[in-house]
């Protein structure tokens, strides 16, 4: 069992920045890949970026490519996107989520965390 607890979204103007957190419970952390995903109204949850089990490999959607980077610490349980160069349209709720697999779809995520909101005004 992995509970997934998020937080540092907020609302911040285009352009600015922000670092999301991801901490897990449990001690087999290290043991799941992790990703982020967001939603926006009306819209379907989609893909954003995921990282390897050791944090050598990464993921990202075409749309946040060299503005978004997604680490992790072993150490700590945690997993950080950090969010630059922000835009209206990345205002969502955004979600971590764990798996079992490297890299899988939407549904081969087994632990979802509850979200934060990011709103970008223009």
């Amino acid at each position: 069992q992995l509970e997934l607890v998020e937080s540092g979204g907020g609302l911040v103007q285009a352009g600015g920045s922000l670092r999301l957190s991801c901490a897990a419970s449990g001690r087999t952390f290290s043991s799941y890949s992790m990703g982020w995903f967001r939603q926006a109204p009306g819209k379907e949850r989609e893909f954003v970026a995921a990282i390897s089990w050791s944090g050598g490999s990464t993921r990202y959607a075409d749309p946040v490519k060299g503005r978004f980077t997604i680490s992790r610490d072993n150490a700590k349980n945690t997993v950080y996107l950090q969010m630059n160069s922000l835009k209206p349209e990345d205002t969502a709720v955004y979600y971590c989520a764990a798996s079992r697999y490297l890299f899988p779809g939407i549904p081969q995520y087994d632990y979802w965390g509850q979200g934060t909101q990011v709103t970008v005004s223009s």
